[in-house]
């Protein structure tokens, strides 16, 4: 991956960019846990296992993230963590 942040990106124009890549996002981390700055996505939905799964053990994969996903996060000064098998919280680097 690219360690390098083109354009840091704020929450809700990211949003909206995931939502075009056929992300569910499910709302932000303070409706999720009460904890402040985050996005909160479902990563088991049917939509979403092009991108987030868990289990992978493909090259296409980082940690259960496709690259591409990440990298393009990554670009945009944001971070992909799983919560559980079943939730995943975005973060700004």
């Amino acid at each position: 991956m690219n360690n390098q942040i083109l354009n840091k990106m704020k929450r809700e124009t990211l949003i909206k960019n995931l939502e075009k890549k056929g992300i569910i996002v499910r709302g932000t981390t303070e409706e999720f846990n009460n904890v402040d700055g985050g996005i909160w996505i479902s990563a088991e939905c049917l939509e979403n296992e092009y991108y987030f799964d868990y289990y992978a053990e493909s090259r296409a994969f980082e940690l259960g993230v496709r690259i591409t996903l990440a990298d393009f996060l990554q670009k945009r000064g944001w971070y992909a963590e799983w919560n559980d098998p079943g939730t995943m919280m975005l973060w700004e680097i």
